[in-house]
């Protein structure tokens, strides 16, 4: 038996998985993030620490689980987490929507150059990245900077937690603004000139490699056995892409979650010449990816839900289900386009393909003939589109997918599937996995020590269904947006500096 443990935004998730890929329980814990000012966002670690003994001693009683012979780890990536010499955390985690530290992206960016990042990393440097994060700690919170001993992303400060291990994997680090991507190592050049020393990084992995074991104290706290091997693990898109198997060159996938990705996998490293899409390693020794992230596509619906449909959200919650699903259903009875209306989803800033930590959600267009559910098929189409713009910064470098797979919440809904189907105007489908990123850690688990040969091996059970294909049955306003954005982004940047 394997577990894959994830570190997500909003809850800890642990899956047991048994040899044959099946899941065989789950576990999970509910947290919050604070946003004690606009743009800010943050996190205490133990927070994250304590959900995961607690997820981990929930799976540990199941009658199957002592048989377990690894632990995988994933998570939110980017995030800034501080520890000392006694491995207790210093500060709030700075999390990956955190947008605080664009002043220091601007210095940074025009000290090397952007042409320069790219060369050495493959990303122009953006908010969400781990880097500035260090910057504006160093600047503003110089004691905190001083005296923290490990510089740890959020999933390898609960490894720190379980086993006293401070160690990364490629995936998760690419996404620090301090790894070489294209050969995996960290860049001595980013580490000098953010003023880092290498040593409190931790070391640093392959994701399927072992590379830590846990703690007497864990295994009292968890139920586990002592000296159980960690993995390395890996970022959370990257495990996505593992456990929805995206693996092969020239796959992709589409993923929603709080963020939205899509996500093509490659046997090659290679840049965006811009920087408008991501290009970090892949959880597979000798394979990258790109990437587009828009930063609010669930988060936009959740904002949505408190917002536009808190009495939904109530009586969903009275019946014992999901809100989300009566939303899509709001939104399906409008007609495609919404009547006009038009909703930019960068409620939190934005990272690809714009890179601009100064954009803001708007709703555009708006009558007196609009109802709450015009409002609901808006923000869903904006999602839609901001998803369709990182697909598109693949198509204009030469990336032609003939199928995309669905993953994340979005992807449960039958008319989300068709609206982006025909959004992307490619065929789509899911597989039966529905935590792509806890399984894939727990398949990260079973390659590293023996389970599974490969990658190819470990997913070979996989199956696709809920296939779907082109249909043109939702146009939706594509020029409209993008037109919406660039004649807003000025007024955007000179109120928000």
């Amino acid at each position: 038996m394997l577990i894959g443990l994830d570190v997500g935004t909003s809850s800890m998730k642990a899956l047991l998985v048994a040899p044959n890929g099946a899941v065989v329980a789950s576990a999970t814990r509910e947290y919050t993030f604070e946003t004690p000012r606009a743009g800010w966002a943050q996190t205490d670690p133990r927070i994250w620490r304590r959900a995961a003994i607690e997820v981990l001693r929930e799976l540990a009683a199941h009658p199957r689980a002592t048989g377990v012979q690894a632990i995988g780890l994933t998570g939110q990536m980017h995030g800034l987490c501080l520890a000392g010499d006694d491995g207790e955390p210093l500060a709030p985690a700075i999390m990956w929507n955190d947008q605080r530290s664009a002043p220091q992206c601007e210095r940074l960016e025009r000290s090397i150059g952007t042409a320069e990042l790219i060369a050495r990393t493959g990303n122009r440097l953006l908010p969400g990245f781990t880097a500035p994060k260090w910057a504006w700690v160093v600047e503003h919170e110089p004691s905190i900077a001083r005296a923290a001993r490990h510089v740890l992303l959020p999933k390898d400060d609960v490894r720190l937690a379980l086993t006293g291990t401070a160690a990364t994997d490629v995936s998760d680090a690419s996404g620090m603004l301090l790894l070489d991507c294209a050969n995996r190592r960290w860049s001595e050049p980013m580490c000098r000139d953010l003023g880092l020393s290498m040593d409190r990084l931790g070391t640093l992995h392959e994701s399927h490699e072992p590379c830590a074991q846990l703690s007497a104290a864990a295994a009292a706290a968890t139920g586990l056995p002592a000296g159980l091997p960690v993995v390395a693990g890996a970022g959370d898109q990257a495990a996505q892409a593992l456990g929805t198997g995206i693996i092969d060159d020239g796959q992709v996938s589409c993923t929603i979650g709080t963020s939205g990705v899509v996500f093509a996998a490659g046997d090659r490293w290679r840049a965006s010449p811009d920087g408008n899409l991501h290009a970090f390693c892949h959880a597979i020794p000798g394979r990258w990816h790109l990437m587009g992230v828009m930063l609010s596509a669930g988060g936009s619906l959740q904002w949505a839900r408190s917002a536009l449909t808190p009495d939904l959200a109530s009586a969903a919650a009275q019946d014992g289900v999901d809100a989300y699903p009566r939303m899509l259903e709001l939104a399906a009875s409008v007609a495609p386009g919404a009547d006009g209306l038009v909703f930019l989803p960068y409620l939190s800033g934005e990272r690809s393909p714009h890179a601009d930590p100064h954009a803001r959600g708007a709703l555009l267009g708006l009558t007196p003939a609009h109802t709450r559910a015009h409002l609901v098929r808006a923000v869903v189409e904006g999602i839609t589109m901001g998803l369709v713009d990182g697909l598109d910064a693949m198509r204009a470098i030469g990336l032609t997918p003939r199928s995309i797979r669905l993953s994340g919440g979005g992807a449960r809904s039958a008319w989300w599937r068709q609206l982006l189907t025909d959004a992307f105007a490619v065929r789509t489908s899911t597989v039966q996995v529905t935590d792509g990123g806890a399984y894939g850690a727990a398949l990260l688990a079973g390659i590293g020590t023996g389970c599974w040969q490969d990658a190819a091996h470990a997913t070979r059970h996989l199956r696709e269904q809920d296939e779907c294909t082109p249909a043109g049955s939702n146009p939706i306003p594509l020029e409209r947006f993008r037109t919406a954005y660039r004649a807003l982004r000025p007024w955007f940047h000179e109120v928000n500096r």
